[in-house]
């Protein structure tokens, strides 16, 4: 079996996260997509971020009907700094005859080098890089082939269509007032509508 661990604030979780999942799902052939909702981040740790646990419900409501996705509370039950060699390494101890994949935005690619860990990360799973906005072909490329010979590992560059839509936007169009449903996965608009978020 195939599964990806799909990382991030999701704050809140939208539709570009959902087209990057089935994107991810359909062109590796993976079996299931984990979602993995982040607790304290440490390169989001001057950042004001929602509660962990009202996250973690926005993603779950996304995906409750997704047969192929699951949710994992691992990393917002953490009380210290979330790690990705950590996450990997515990998830592929934990179901060790699952073949693990590692999904990252090119953007997180380009400061592979700052991680921590590098090499046990990509020694507990193979690493996906999907395109986003703002980058050229040729500087993921050279990236991808600077990481691949600095750790003798290969990485996976999913080159798909882009949706540009952004968890930042998303609350500053919130803020202001503007209809944002249409950008969001069905169930996440009212739990943001019922608790007021980004107000």
């Amino acid at each position: 079996m195939k599964k990806a661990i799909f990382g991030g604030t999701f704050d809140p979780i939208h539709i570009g996260h959902v087209h990057i999942a089935y994107e991810a799902l359909y062109n590796l052939h993976l079996d299931k997509i984990l979602f993995m909702p982040a607790g304290n981040p440490p390169h989001k740790i001057n950042k004001t971020i929602t509660d962990a646990q009202i996250r973690y419900d926005l993603v779950k409501s996304a995906i409750e009907h997704e047969t192929h996705f699951e949710i994992s509370d691992y990393e917002i039950n953490k009380k210290e700094n979330s790690y990705t060699y950590e996450t990997v390494e515990l998830f592929s101890k934990l179901e060790h005859n699952i073949e693990w994949y590692f999904l990252i935005g090119v953007d997180s690619l380009m400061d592979l080098d700052n991680w921590k860990n590098v090499e046990r990360i990509l020694n507990s799973c193979k690493l996906v890089a999907y395109n986003r906005a703002g980058f050229t072909m040729e500087e993921v490329l050279k990236q991808k082939h600077h990481i691949e010979q600095k750790f003798n590992k290969k990485i996976i560059f999913l080159n798909m269509p882009i949706i540009d839509i952004s968890s930042t936007n998303i609350r500053n169009n919130i803020k202001e007032g503007k209809n944002v449903n249409y950008l969001l996965p069905c169930g996440v608009d009212g739990i943001i509508d019922r608790l007021q978020l980004y107000k």
